[in-house]
């Protein structure tokens, strides 16, 4: 029994991985053949520029080589097609990595994913979509993930906020869309959101509203407290909040004529109490927070397609950024959880702690260059200094001494007599 068991692991395993499919991957592993398969729109006759390259810092050389925004405040938009399919009945996985470098200020790094029908040339920011995902950071109020979804015609974004990563490392970066309705954001192949798409978006209208007949009795008390009725103000409470001066003088001159009845000013009344209030008590017709009754919304309709997308087939990126400098890479479009996360740890998970190690060694040279340059400056100013107090010393040596000519001045019999 435990040998059929075994076997039937093994078979199972085969059958998942031969039903996994990859839609899209693209690691620009061949040099310039991506300019074959990406199209930059024209729309604008201004989209940014992107260059191949790795960075100044990465994990490979090679393998860490992504596409790269190369001109600041600038627009970009371009997009590869791929064979059309549908995520019906299966998962849809979307993973890439993005790396700000130029620690990003204020732009996109998120891509978006087109029905097949997209005419690229003419792709734009108003270009409908079905997904649009990944992280968006300006300034420091935005700093989120972006997950929107369009249903018939309209885009809807999430209503959780999902933190994004804003330093100058390689992310990973993962959406999970499944059949049931469910996803999953991860981040560095790490899980940071979850749910339902019908919780986290308002996608569909409410299932229940409030009751539009109903309304709260007249006699229904929700005051948890009212006022004792047995509680009374005591005597002597009722004291002013402030008071005339009793120090205060009228100043010898001043005139009533010209300035007016003399008043002393007001300071505030060490007696004063405050406004008086009866203590509180339970209040015993107390009946509880009246809850609005809900039915059932008339314009509910339950639709357990929300997930589906019926003709996938491009992968754009079209996005705006102040300063450029942002590397794509490592794009991923599959219906293969395991698949997608094992693609990540090949590609990202292998070069991120080198990546890392070769950022922290340039920015431990600039930083001994820093010290270098500033040590320079303040020896040069020292020996500035230096040569000011020799040459100041050497005028007052000067002025303290009588010249030769001073000693001619003097006649022979006042040296005489010195």
């Amino acid at each position: 029994m435990r040998v059929a068991v075994a076997i039937f692991s093994v078979f199972a395993s085969v059958a998942v991985t031969i039903d996994a499919t990859v839609y899209f991957k693209e690691q620009f592993q061949d040099g310039d053949a991506w300019k074959s398969r990406w199209l930059v729109s024209k729309h604008k006759t201004d989209y940014g520029e992107w260059k191949l390259t790795a960075g100044k810092f990465y994990g490979d050389a090679e393998a860490d080589k992504g596409l790269q925004t190369s001109q600041d405040a600038r627009f970009y938009a371009m997009s590869s097609r791929f064979e059309p399919f549908s995520n019906e009945g299966k998962p849809l996985v979307v993973q890439f990595t993005v790396k700000h470098e130029q620690k990003i200020d204020c732009g996109g790094g998120y891509v978006k994913i087109f029905p097949a029908n997209l005419d690229q040339a003419a792709m734009h920011g108003d270009s409908q979509y079905y997904i649009m995902f990944g992280p968006d950071i300006c300034g420091y109020s935005t700093k989120k993930v972006h997950v929107i979804f369009n249903y018939k015609g309209k885009n809807h974004l999430i209503k959780k906020e999902i933190k994004c990563k804003d330093d100058e490392l390689t992310h990973l970066y993962t959406l999970i869309l499944n059949p049931d309705q469910t996803y999953e954001v991860k981040i560095n192949n790490e899980k940071v959101e979850s749910g339902t798409l019908e919780d986290d978006w308002d996608i569909l209208p409410a299932k229940t509203i409030k009751d539009p007949e109903a309304k709260k009795p007249e006699d229904w008390d929700d005051r948890p407290k009212i006022d004792d009725p047995t509680d009374t103000k005591p005597e002597g409470w009722e004291k002013p909040e402030n008071i005339p001066d009793p120090d205060a003088k009228k100043p010898d001159d001043w005139d009533v004529d010209m300035d007016g009845e003399w008043e002393p000013p007001v300071i505030p009344n060490p007696e004063y109490q405050g406004e008086w209030k009866p203590k509180q008590i339970d209040n015993p017709d107390y009946k509880g927070t009246w809850v609005h009754p809900e039915i059932d919304n008339p314009e509910y309709t339950a639709d357990t397609s929300i997930y589906k997308f019926d003709n996938i087939g491009v992968l754009g990126l079209d996005l705006w950024q102040v300063k450029s400098g942002t590397i794509f890479d490592n794009f991923l479009i599959g219906d293969d959880v395991k698949e997608a996360e094992e693609f990540g740890n090949e590609t990202w998970g292998t070069t991120k702690e080198p990546e890392k190690k070769m950022k922290d060694a340039q920015e431990e040279e600039e930083r001994k260059a820093r010290e270098e340059e500033e040590k320079s400056k303040k020896d040069t100013a020292d020996d500035e200094g230096d040569e000011d107090e020799e040459e100041d010393e050497s005028k007052e040596e000067e002025e303290d001494s009588p010249t030769e000519e001073g000693e001619e001045e003097i006649p022979m019999k006042d040296k005489d007599e010195l």
